[in-house]
């Protein structure tokens, strides 16, 4: 899909300048350091903004995953399958111009998630062999749609003005913009890059036309990181793919951050797991993250980007060892594929009030 550039400064963001550069800083070592001191920056003028004035996370669906992918084949079981939880999250949030906006953070479809190459080969296997058969049904639950998330929330579909997901493997966005009719996907324009001219590493993944026939005024391409309005930013975060961004918030608990560059706060914080194999690995590679790692796109971009995400993110309040940054695919704890369970979990995030009938041009 081609399509022009819109300027996200038209629609009231705002660029991050404290990034401006650091992804382009070389040798390595020294652009991990200045994306570190310029996260720490950052983190200080954000919450000097300002606090969401609403947040919802709900689950939708859990669905299967590689072990060996989700830890960079770190982590040792027995199970070559796991399960992680899809989330959508629903942020309100006053823009500068002081309107009521509403945010929704990856509000996946299952129907378009079973388009993609990793997940119908996975179905195909299971209609040929009763065990692959078996392991689907073991490894996927539903829970609600989108849509009667929106309900759960409190809001209706007309009151969303923007979506967006942290990048587009296994989404269709097709499928997912008519049940929005007022609101803009914001995507990075590397992201869309992607979809235009696919390299077979990166095929696995995507749905193929996953964005052909949408109009382009529903379209916001990003460039860079954004602030969206008071408490909320979209950050680039590069690796996992080209166009990956994250979104950091901010609540009455500080900066949480979203993102799937992990599956558990054990991606972020390695030498806390208790999961067998990551914090060796952490310890024997001198490394203080441990990437989800389905496709490394660039897995040194990937690791600076994780270190980014978690320097955005505040201590938690529940237990300050761990950073607030919220897998936006989260490792369930379900006994069948133990050991291979999140060491924390964060739970659900719920803060502040979420209105119907703000949002959708900020009334």
């Amino acid at each position: 899909m081609a399509t022009t550039e819109t300027d996200p400064r038209t629609l009231g963001f705002r660029p991050i300048e404290e990034f401006d550069g650091v992804f382009d800083i070389w040798p390595r070592g020294r652009r991990l350091e200045a994306i570190r001191s310029a996260a720490e920056r950052y983190r200080e003028r954000f919450k000097g903004q300002g606090v969401v004035l609403g947040v919802r996370s709900i689950d939708l669906a859990t669905a299967p995953y590689i072990t060996k992918y989700a830890f960079h084949g770190a982590a040792r079981a027995l199970n070559p399958y796991l399960s992680m939880t899809n989330r959508m999250v629903v942020v309100q949030y006053e823009d500068f111009e002081g309107a009521v906006r509403t945010l929704i953070w990856e509000p996946t479809e299952p129907e378009g998630s079973a388009e993609a190459p990793f997940y119908a080969q996975m179905t195909e296997r299971s209609e040929r062999s009763r065990v692959a058969k078996a392991l689907e049904r073991f490894t996927y639950q539903q829970y609600t749609t989108p849509e009667q998330a929106l309900e759960t929330a409190g809001i209706r579909a007309e009151d969303v003005d923007f979506i967006s997901f942290d990048h587009l493997h296994v989404q269709d966005p097709r499928l997912i913009l008519p049940h929005f009719p007022n609101a803009k996907l914001i995507v990075h324009e590397k992201e869309v890059g992607t979809l235009d001219s696919m390299h077979p590493m990166q095929w696995y993944w995507y749905v193929e036309g996953g964005l052909d026939g949408i109009s382009e005024d529903r379209i916001i391409l990003t460039r860079g990181d954004v602030e969206l309005g008071k408490g909320v930013s979209i950050v680039w975060t590069p690796g996992h793919t080209d166009g990956n961004h994250s979104l950091a918030l901010n609540t009455p608990d500080g900066v949480w951050v979203s993102s799937e560059n992990g599956i558990a706060s054990d991606n972020w914080q390695p030498e806390l797991s208790k999961i067998p194999g990551v914090r060796e690995y952490a310890e024997k590679q001198r490394r203080e993250v441990c990437p989800n790692a389905n496709t490394l796109e660039d897995s040194i971009d990937q690791y600076d980007s994780m270190v980014k995400e978690k320097t955005l993110a505040d201590p938690s309040k529940k237990d300050p060892r761990w950073r607030q940054v919220l897998p936006s695919s989260e490792l369930v704890s379900w006994r069948r594929q133990w050991p291979i369970v999140p060491t924390h979990h964060h739970g659900p995030l719920n803060y502040g009030t979420i209105s119907s009938g703000a949002g959708a041009n900020g009334r």
